[in-house]
């Protein structure tokens, strides 16, 4: 049977996705603000409506990752907040694993 991606996993795609997005734009925009120093007149308006352009879609990719990570986190609250004594125990009981690894270290 083929397992759900848990909600940690798909927030972390989420947010590797949106930070490779940022890092593109402000590279790109960093290299066309370079690009701009010489440039005057209509060639400078048009750099100015492709950096705009391109903030603009990082603006509406961060509002697209926030919007998929909306159910997910719903989803986490609402389990734990109707099975807490689960998570606490979940939660106890990795610890406990991780205690243990690490003391045998």
């Amino acid at each position: 049977m083929p397992r759900k991606p848990s909600a940690a996993s798909i927030d972390d795609q989420i947010k590797d996705q949106a930070f490779s997005e940022l890092t593109a734009l402000i590279e790109e925009s960093e290299k066309l603000l370079k690009d701009s120093a010489a440039l005057v007149g209509d060639e400078a308006e048009t750099l100015r409506e492709q950096v705009t352009l391109k903030l603009r879609k990082a603006r509406e990719s961060m509002d697209g990752a926030r919007s998929k990570a909306e159910p997910a986190l719903e989803a986490a609250q609402d389990y734990i907040g109707s099975h807490p004594l689960q998570t606490v125990a979940i939660a106890a009981g990795l610890g406990l694993v991780v205690g243990l690894l690490l003391g045998k270290r």
